[in-house]
Formats: C-alpha cells, sequence, structure tokens
C-alpha cells in the first residue's frame, strides 16, 4: 500500500510506475478520484456533526414555534447526518479497495520492460566445460536417481504432479544445506525463526500475495486459512499491529518453513524433477529497517546470497528485474541466478526485494523515532531454496561416474563426506 498524500502530490509518478510494471494506469485516476469524494464527503460530515451538536445546544432553550422549528430541523439534519456518514464510509471503503490494487512505486532505477528485459550486473564462478572433461552432464533427476536421493514417481502416486521425495543422503543433504544457510545467517545478524505455514488472510493480504500472485496461493476455505508461499509471509506479519521504537532497527530474521505454491501459470514448465514443485522448504531472510535505509539493507541482503551461492561454489549471474516482472509489493529485486549445465542457461535461485513501505503500511507496522511515528521499510531475500539449490549442486559439481562432489561448506554438515557415490546402476 502507497502513501495517498504522495499520490495526490505527484501521481505522474504512480502512473509512469503503473505503466511500467503493465499495469492499468486508469487505477491510479480512479483511486484519485475515490480518495477526493473520501475526504469531501468526510468534510460534509463532519460539517453537519458540528451543526448539529450546535442545534442540539439552542432546542432546551426554546420555546413555542421556535422550538418546533428547531426540533424539525434536527430531525432533517440527523437524515442528512446519516446520508453523510454512509457516503463517508462507502467513500472510503472504495479508496481502500481500489488502494489494495495498486502495486508498489517501481524504484526509477529498474530496468522497464517485461520477464527477458532484466540487466545483468554481475557473474561470478566458471561454467565448466564437460565436453573438455570428456563426458556428458547428467541431470540432476538421473543423477539423484543414481545417489537414490530422489524419487519423484512416489512422490506423484502420493501426492500427485510436482511432488518428490528426498530420500536417503538426498534428505541428508536438505539438511544440511539448511544447517549451513541457518548458520551463515545466524553468523550474519539475523535470529533464526521457524515459522507458521498457515496464516490468516490479514497477514496473506498485507504482504500482498492476494492480488496478482492468488492464483499460486492454497486456501484451506473451511478455516480460512492460507498456505504460505513463503516464510516472508509469517515474518512479515511478525510484528503486524505494532510500533516498534528505532533504536531496535534493523530487526533481521532468517525463516525456516515449508513453503506451498500451485503454479498454478507453469502448466508445462519443468515437468522434469524437482526444479518446480508445489512443496519445497526454503531459509528466508527478512529484515525491517528505517525508510531511509531500504536500498542500502537491498544491497547488503544480496550481498549474503552472494556469498552463500560463492561458498557452494555455484557458478551465477545477479540480474536487476525488470520492472514487468516485479511482485506487486516490490518497488525493486535482485536475482541471483545460478548456471543449470543440463539446461545450458542461468535460472533463479535467490532474490531479495525491497518492498519499502508497502508492506508495513498494510499490516500497520510503524516505527517511533522521537515523537515521530511513521511506517518502517520491509525487505526479503532468499537465502536457501532447497530443491532448486540441490538441482544446481548435484548438476555442477558432478563426476564422469554419477557421484557428486561436495561443496566444503557443506561437508561438516554430511559427516565430513566428501563425494555423494551412486547407490544404484
Amino acid at each position: 500500500m502507497i502513501d495517498l498524500r504522495l499520490l495526490r502530490e505527484d501521481p505522474d509518478r504512480a502512473r509512469a510506475s503503473q505503466r511500467a510494471r503493465g499495469e492499468d494506469v486508469a487505477l491510479v485516476d480512479a483511486l484519485l478520484s475515490a480518495d477526493e469524494r473520501r475526504r469531501s464527503s468526510g468534510v460534509r460530515f463532519d460539517e453537519l456533526r458540528a451543526e448539529q451538536k450546535q442545534l442540539g445546544k439552542l432546542i432546551p432553550k426554546a420555546t413555542g414555534e421556535e422550538k418546533a422549528e428547531l426540533l424539525k430541523k434536527a430531525s432533517q439534519l440527523a437524515a442528512d447526518v446519516k446520508e453523510a456518514d454512509a457516503a463517508r464510509d462507502a467513500a472510503d471503503a472504495e479508496t481502500q479497495e481500489l488502494l489494495l490494487q495498486l502495486g508498489n512505486l517501481v524504484h526509477p532505477d529498474v530496468p522497464v520492460g517485461g520477464e527477458e528485459d532484466f540487466v545483468t550486473l554481475e557473474t561470478h564462478g566458471t561454467i565448466r566445460d564437460f565436453a573438455a572433461e570428456g563426458f556428458e552432464p547428467k541431470d540432476h533427476l538421473e543423477l539423484g536417481q543414481l545417489l537414490g536421493a530422489i524419487d519423484v514417481e512416489r512422490g506423484a502416486k502420493v501426492s500427485g504432479s510436482r511432488f518428490y521425495f528426498l530420500t536417503g543422503v538426498g534428505a541428508l543433504l536438505e539438511l544440511a544445506l539448511v544447517n549451513a544457510a541457518l548458520a551463515q545467517a545466524t553468523a550474519a545478524g539475523f535470529t533464526p525463526m521457524l515459522t507458521p505455514a498457515l496464516v490468516r488472510p490479514q497477514s496473506m493480504a498485507g504482504t500482498g500475495f492476494l492480488g496478482q500472485a492468488a492464483q499460486d496461493v492454497y486456501h484451506l476455505d473451511k478455516d480460512d486459512l492460507y498456505l504460505v508461499g513463503t516464510s516472508e509471509v509469517p515474518l512479515a506479519a511478525y510484528h503486524m499491529d505494532e510500533i516498534i521504537d528505532a533504536d531496535r532497527l534493523p530487526l533481521r530474521y532468517a525463516g525456516f518453513s515449508p513453503c506451498f505454491r500451485r503454479e498454478a501459470g507453469s502448466h508445462g514448465k519443468d515437468t522434469r524433477g524437482i526444479f518446480r514443485v508445489h512443496q519445497f522448504d526454503k531459509v528466508e531472510m527478512f529484515s525491517y529497517v528505517t525508510p531511509e535505509e531500504s536500498q542500502e539493507e537491498h544491497r547488503r541482503l544480496l550481498e549474503w546470497e552472494k556469498q552463500w551461492l560463492t561458498s557452494l561454489e555455484l557458478p551465477f549471474r545477479v540480474i536487476d528485474v525488470a520492472s514487468g516482472d516485479l511482485g506487486a509489493s516490490a518497488a525493486r529485486k535482485f536475482d541471483c541466478e545460478a548456471w543449470i549445465p543440463t539446461q545450458g542457461k542461468y535460472r533463479e535461485l535467490t532474490s531479495t526485494s525491497d518492498c519499502t513501505e508497502f508492506q508495513s503500511r498494510r499490516l500497520q507496522i510503524r516505527v517511533r523515532d522521537g515523537k515521530q511515528v511513521r511506517p518502517l521499510a520491509t525487505l526479503n531475500g532468499t537465502l536457501c531454496a532447497v530443491p532448486r539449490t540441490i538441482v544446481a549442486i548435484l548438476e555442477n559439481h558432478q563426476q564422469a561416474d554419477g557421484s557428486v562432489r561436495v561443496p566444503e561448506v557443506l561437508r561438516p554438515y554430511l559427516g565430513g563426506r566428501e563425494v555423494l557415490e551412486p547407490v544404484a546402476k
């Protein structure tokens, strides 16, 4: 949710943001119109109430025909006040409804365009030349089956498509990744959190996931609860309806949770293996900072993601995501994409978004700085989305015999294993 005052003062900025997102620009004008009705009806209500109170003081002092006339006027005023109150409430409801449809204002440095219009900011690591090494790389599913680590057939049997089992060393590899990621986050000053996987509607709506992303959200109708697609949701709502003293900021949390996504718009995409699934585990970083600190915090979150992927010895690039590919709550987003050898391209592994004041205004989270109380800024950053990270590790660190070299950072969490060995041919 954006600041209505800012919208009134600079509507062209909001129009440009909508245009950059590929969203309806007319929404801005509809919102401005509703806001004007809200404010004018509020003024009208206040004026009538003041007149009503003044009349209430005169009636006891009046007698005869004068009193009868005043009582008649009071009856009409009561009807007018009721009507003005209803008009004010209707205009306020319309304003809030439209305001919830408006995405965050896109940062001016964000590249304009769609999914393919990103800007590559930097690349890291060396892409292996498997031909020079004398063998054709296997994909992650074939490797996972050789290692006894991934079972998608039984996942589909039990739960349907895009579900899977991590078995044996696959399960151990997930736990190693989670522990290593949380160790890095804790060392960086994040408070580790195990978060709820089910949240109330106000938590989901407050973080912006019931707008354009609603089709990917699982909803339990009987309980009116939502399964989270990321621990960003409960971490954002953790301080809902609270005022935080400025000297407590920044607040940084690292949440571990299961994540659930319907993948409604991904029919036919990444159907093989575990790259795009309905349920997975993830370690997510989340920060609360003052609005003035949000851009610098965004860079810090990106650096922690780069540190993590470098420790896993993965080749990756960093991209500045284009405006049309931003989520509703993000003003700017950086993605780290790892090289996937059998796909011959970079794929998203982590992302970090600066949501400025968008979520805090919806969730009523504010900072007290001296006598001033105002919305703060929230940011999120994926540290480890487990299945995709496993995909990248298996494919990039595979060896000719189907074994997989373990990155050094994970070895202490895998009993000192340096190599994952095939268990079946």
